[in-house]
């Protein structure tokens, strides 16, 4: 990256609601999010947000897109690589010093062909994280360890998705709510993947896990919000945790043995951004 971008870009991540907007499209990455969603997550005032999306999009850092009459910011994953690239290399001067502690946490050769740990993060963790937990747990052929969560659990699952479950032979016997705070305490797992299944909980804040799991947002509506009849809201849940079926299936087929940390990112990526027929909850 030239000095002269670079520069630019640094000074526009400067400031703090800025840098939080940026933060919270990282954490959507590769997907876009609309103005709204992003102004209700962080408080912040529309046309405050327009300001910053503005100056985020002409450092390069941020692309928008039209999709009927709304607009997607997404960040520009290319040009961020390059960010941290300048300052890695030109500005370290690669130091291995500086270098040794990133990389040998990571994985860069391939995933090992082993057991996993996973977890499901939704806001409330009583239908689609649940759901989620639910079928890597028996779809994963042993090899996983599934897990979900919520950051604003409720007190018990949701009665319609204990009736998907049930139907579909997943024994729900030991499912529960869990608060994220379960699963950041000493001697908790150290998780190799970590998905967010709902925007409000991508949206969140989250210190950085250890291990560097891979992570990925795979967003589904909200069946709770479902309105009309019991057979209408029913149906609502049965097509959101087909949706997770379906992405689920995929991620366990992967060839973890042969894939590199950036090409398995690549895939679940891929797997999260997979149109899917679904009904609206609301």
């Amino acid at each position: 990256m030239e000095q002269s971008r670079a520069i630019h870009a640094f000074a526009t991540l400067g400031h703090p609601d800025r840098l939080a907007v940026f933060r919270l499209l990282m954490r959507f990455a590769p997907q876009g999010v609309r103005p709204t969603e992003i102004a209700e997550a962080l408080g912040l005032k529309q046309n405050t947000l327009s300001h910053h999306l503005a100056d985020l999009a002409a450092s390069g850092l941020v692309m928008v897109r039209r999709e009927g009459r709304s607009l997607f910011y997404s960040v520009d994953l290319c040009v961020t690589e390059g960010l941290i690239g300048y300052l890695v290399l030109d500005v370290g001067r690669a130091r291995p010093d500086l270098l040794a502690p990133l990389l040998s946490a990571r994985k860069d050769k391939s995933m090992p062909d082993a057991d996993f740990d996973v977890l499901f993060i939704c806001s409330g963790n009583s239908a689609r994280s649940i759901f989620a937990e639910a079928l890597l747990r028996d779809l994963g052929k042993g090899r996983f360890r599934a897990h979900s969560a919520g950051f604003r659990p409720d007190t018990g699952l949701n009665p319609f998705a204990l009736e998907v479950l049930e139907r579909n032979g997943h024994d729900t016997s030991d499912l529960r709510s869990k608060h994220i705070s379960e699963f950041q305490q000493p001697g908790s797992p150290v998780m190799d993947f970590v998905f967010t299944v709902c925007d409000t909980s991508a949206a969140e804040e989250c210190p950085p896990w250890p291990g560097q799991p891979i992570t990925g947002h795979w967003g589904l509506p909200d069946p709770v919000r479902a309105i009309g009849t019991d057979a209408e809201k029913a149906l609502v849940f049965a097509q959101t945790y087909a949706a997770l079926r379906r992405r689920i299936a995929a991620f366990v087929e992967l060839p973890f043995d042969k894939l590199s940390r950036m090409s398995l990112q690549s895939r679940v990526d891929a797997i999260g951004s997979a149109s899917e027929a679904k009904g609206s909850p609301t």
